[in-house]
């Protein structure tokens, strides 16, 4: 497996920009027009991606599995599942707009026959951290040779190798990880944003964050800052919207101010080479020191604390620097010298008349 990697032709990963995917999932509430306005809202905003969710309800839960405490919602979690489908015939559609909108095209599958549906239309895949553990379904995104996505919430770090190792079995050189927390909305406290680099150091793979928490940019910003690869952000149209995804995404305005944020953490990183930037040129010449007379000195005058300073040159040229002046102080004047006259090694002189540094 590979520190970089491309999807669609974009870099993603070692030294490229933080690669932003939006995260539609199930907002488009059953309706294409719907689903399309979300991919323009994440064109607008500048993400990299759109990302849907290709699931059946019968591939997720029995009917019988009962209701979903969080949700807080007495309709069973199967009939509320049902409900959010995708048609898979809205595919072919759905990838191109995204693509004529200068975005790549992702979907997550649920189920092992989403895979082969999704594979002629998908840019890189994407499995959520509940299929952290549906080895089938890994083994199966493998067999396209597409890049992977790997969210890793509710799972600990024995889980997640168990995973990179079945991935690696299965032919998988493509694969990015993300810190996730499984909670919706995640406190800001519970993100745990550095475990991203807890991945990257131990599977020496690109990490990034699937954040679920409700502020728009925090959690992401972090993340720009300790060098995530991928951060995705679920998105939505409004949060007044039915369905049980709506609330805790962020709206249109805050997509478009999280990618700001994160490019403008990216561009505060910087190369991480310390050298003089061509922006200080200008005061690190007007403000850097040297050794200046501040009273008029006579030639075979002695150098003192009471006739010289270091002193800011401004626009004049520069002279002996600040470390020289202990070979000030042990010089006398070679030549009379006015107030404010910045040294030269030609100023200088020893007491008996040598030159200062002669000898």
């Amino acid at each position: 497996m590979k520190m970089t990697l491309e999807i669609r032709g974009v870099k993603v990963g070692l030294g490229a920009p933080c690669y932003i995917v939006a995260e539609a999932g199930s907002n488009h509430n059953g309706s294409l027009p719907q689903a399309l306005r979300l991919i323009d809202v994440a064109a607008r905003a500048g993400a990299s991606a759109v990302k849907f969710q290709t699931f059946q309800a019968r591939r997720l839960y029995p009917r019988s599995a009962g209701t979903s405490d969080y949700l807080g919602d007495p309709t069973p979690i199967y009939d509320i599942i049902q409900a959010m489908e995708m048609p898979p015939a809205w595919l072919p559609t759905l990838r191109d707009h995204a693509h004529a909108a200068g975005l790549a095209f992702i979907s997550s599958p649920f189920h092992e026959e989403a895979v082969g549906l999704l594979e002629p239309y998908v840019d890189a895949f994407k499995v959520a951290s509940y299929e952290l553990t549906h080895a089938p379904l890994l083994s199966e995104v493998c067999r396209t040779g597409k890049p992977l996505i790997l969210s890793t919430g509710a799972s600990t770090l024995v889980e997640v190798d168990r995973a990179v190792q079945l991935l690696r079995g299965a032919g998988c050189r493509e694969l990015v990880l993300l810190q996730c927390t499984a909670s919706y909305p995640t406190p800001l406290e519970a993100v745990n944003v550095r475990a991203l680099v807890t991945l990257r150091e131990t599977f020496g793979l690109p990490a990034g964050l699937s954040d679920h928490s409700r502020d728009p940019m925090v959690a992401p910003m972090v993340a720009a800052a300790l060098g995530a690869a991928v951060i995705e952000k679920h998105f939505t149209l409004s949060n007044q919207l039915p369905g049980p995804d709506h609330p805790f995404a962020v709206e249109p305005d805050e997509l478009a101010r999280l990618v700001a944020a994160v490019r403008a953490v990216e561009q505060a990183l910087g190369s991480g080479a310390k050298e003089v930037d061509a922006t200080e040129e200008e005061l690190r010449s007007f403000a850097r020191r040297s050794i200046f007379t501040v009273s008029p000195v006579r030639a075979g005058e002695p150098f003192t604390r009471a006739n010289v300073d270091v002193l800011r040159h401004g626009k004049l040229a520069a002279g002996l620097p600040p470390e020289q002046l202990g070979t000030v102080l042990a010089s006398v004047a070679a030549r009379d010298l006015p107030a404010e006259q910045v040294l030269t090694a030609e100023d200088l002189a020893l007491a008996d008349g040598a030159a200062a540094g002669e000898g």
